[in-house]
């Protein structure tokens, strides 16, 4: 026996394997709330075009709310024979108010059906995202505010290039995440046009109004190419391309949480909240949640190549190729929205050692800029032969086993007897940072500015909703 849904032509059902692997039930479920948000606007503008009557377009919303209802409670039973959502939610709507249910269907197709659907559920995971990302921020800007005179190394290439403060690596975090909520946002304007209403691929013959469902489900318009809009999933790809930019910073991050975590380091501390144990090392605090953000961010990224590999060779307009454009955009953004989490989570959880974070900033000869910025400033020497005439000084210390401010001051005048005692005053890291005032420095003053101008910004972001 074929599908009763759409099996009019059919008189043979399909194989068995035809149905495993035609079924997307399994995953298309998760649009249950946007599928009846959609059907219920949709049923309001038929009957307001006169196309159904109000009597039927009152039944199907009743009916679709007592779904809804049922999906909520657990009490639903979601059919594999059935196929998709749309299809489930059809069903047991016949169920519920009769022959009225077969009029939803007017002036649609599965196809916009399900391009609307998928473009709500991402609209949501848009600003679940930003919600995310402005507490991530948030916890950063705190921290930051906390450390902002706090000094630690800098490093290039991993190594200890000049000293910072904590404050301004943590604020570094933050603007990321500004951008990352800027592509987000820059993709939610694109996204928020809606499908309804193309049908199967080029329009309907019934008088729909469109621009009434665009309105009522919180669109900006409706899209303006009816075969574009049952094909297109660049919606989809924007967003996993933001939420794979995104995924990386909070890898990045992870990485730097695990290696100042190590014994070997030893810059910051998690508790045992982020942290695990051996099975057969007592002594072990593994930072597993760090791990495991790097790792959520492979599958980020592969749910973007998925997708775009199934989307590259396919001509317009619907294909069931897309029906693969789900699973993997789905996984990815619970991924990224459980990296986002964890990583808020251990900002507030970590300890700086701050004593061990200051001796390491002045490990590596790392004022070794300071030193040659004074030669420029005070000697006007240029800064190629200040370059280098802080290098053989460098070179000094590390033969004599000294930092460069416990280098005795005859010996680097034996190098350039032009300097003088006030070039042990530049020489610490704490005069290294505190000199750093350029705009976007890592100055305590500055970062305390830029941690007190984010905490403004984000407040007004939460009163404006």
């Amino acid at each position: 026996m074929s599908n009763k849904m759409w099996g009019g032509r059919f008189s043979e059902r399909p194989d068995e394997i035809m149905e495993e692997i035609n079924v997307s039930i399994d995953v298309d479920r998760h649009l249950f709330a946007q599928d009846i948000a959609a059907s219920k606007a949709h049923a309001a503008m038929l009957a307001g075009q006169g196309i159904i009557t109000a009597s039927d377009a009152k039944n199907i919303g009743k009916g679709l709310d007592t779904i809804l209802s049922e999906i909520g409670k657990g009490s639903f039973e979601f059919k594999r024979a059935l196929e998709d959502i749309h299809m489930n939610v059809e069903s047991r709507l016949s169920e519920l108010i009769g022959p009225a249910a077969g009029r939803l269907h007017t002036a649609r197709s599965r196809n916009d059906q399900v391009a609307t659907d998928f473009r709500l559920y991402v609209r949501d995971i848009v600003d679940e995202t930003d919600a995310a990302l402005a507490a991530f921020q948030q916890a950063l800007v705190d921290r930051a505010l906390e450390h902002a005179g706090t000094v630690m190394p800098g490093f290039t290439h991993l190594q200890t290039a000049q000293p910072v403060t904590f404050g301004h690596h943590l604020l570094a975090y933050v603007e990321m995440a500004a951008r990352d909520r800027g592509r987000f946002q820059d993709a939610r304007k694109r996204l928020n046009e809606s499908p309804l209403g193309a049908a199967a691929l080029a329009g309907t013959s019934f008088p729909i109004d469109r621009h009434a469902t665009a309105k009522a489900l919180g669109f900006d318009r409706p899209m303006a190419n009816s075969l574009d809009a049952v094909s297109d999933r660049d919606f989809v790809l924007e967003m996993l391309s933001a939420a794979s930019i995104c995924a990386v910073h909070m890898s990045r991050f992870a990485e730097e949480i695990v290696i100042w975590t190590s014994p070997l380091v030893g810059l910051v501390r998690l508790s045992d909240k982020f942290t695990t144990g051996s099975s057969i090392m007592p002594q072990k605090r593994n930072p597993d949640a760090a791990e495991l953000v790097r790792a959520k961010t492979g599958r980020v990224i592969g749910a973007l190549n998925g997708l775009l590999i199934v989307m590259k060779g396919l001509p317009l307009a619907y294909q069931k190729d897309m029906q693969e454009d789900k699973q993997g955009a789905m996984e990815g953004f619970a991924a990224l929205s459980l990296a986002i989490r964890a990583m808020t989570g251990m900002v507030r959880d970590l300890v700086p050692d701050e004593a061990k974070m200051k001796l390491a900033a002045g490990e590596g000869y790392a004022t070794a800029t300071d030193l040659a910025d004074w030669l420029v400033r005070t000697l006007k020497m240029p800064f190629r032969e200040a370059h280098h005439v802080t290098g053989r000084i460098v070179a000094k210390a590390a033969a004599g086993g000294v930092a460069l401010h416990e280098l005795p001051l005859q010996e680097m005048q034996a190098i350039e007897p032009k300097i003088t005692k006030d070039v042990l005053g530049v020489l610490s890291v704490e005069s290294s940072v505190k000199s750093r005032t350029s705009f976007g420095g890592t100055a305590p003053k500055n970062v305390t500015s830029q941690a007190k101008s984010w905490l403004k910004r984000l407040e007004k972001e939460r009163k404006l909703g």
